[in-house]
């Protein structure tokens, strides 16, 4: 399980030309699901990216969370972030989690997180969306568990 998780000003996601979902600050978050990933790793990671320190505190140290700052999440899902991309110049993705299983995870991740978190926000699972964001600092990060 990846999740590629953007400080932002703002994001938004529309499908088809209407908008989806957006958040002002807080994460953007493009889920990855992998074979093998469950419910467990689901919960290790939203308490992990709930609790993530790369918000500023009264000092300018990233020390607070988004749930310390009360900023917003935008739930993304994006299986590319399993693409195996060791060799050659194509991406492989096998080690992606099949669309009928990844689904039902990301519904059951989505509703974890609106019980956890009060600002929230998603993309369409599977649909070919239109992400726009302005990252703030930049500031990326990759959490990966396995």
């Amino acid at each position: 399980m990846r999740a590629l998780l953007q400080r932002v000003a703002r994001a938004s996601v529309q499908v088809q030309g209407r908008c989806v979902g957006e958040i002002g600050p807080g994460l953007l978050v493009f889920l990855g699901l992998d074979r093998d990933d469950s419910r467990e790793l689901g919960t290790r990671l939203l308490q992990r990216l709930l609790a993530y320190r790369m918000f500023a505190d009264n000092q300018g140290r990233m020390n607070s969370s988004v749930a310390d700052v009360e900023g917003g999440v935008l739930l993304v899902s994006q299986f590319t972030l399993s693409a195996d991309t060791r060799k050659g110049l194509r991406p492989g993705f096998s080690s992606a989690l099949p669309p009928a299983e990844a689904e039902p995870l990301y519904d059951w991740m989505l509703a974890e997180l609106w019980q956890r978190h009060p600002r929230v926000a998603a993309g369409e699972f599977g649909a070919d969306m239109q992400v726009s964001l302005v990252n703030d600092g930049p500031v990326t990060f990759l959490l990966e568990l396995s």
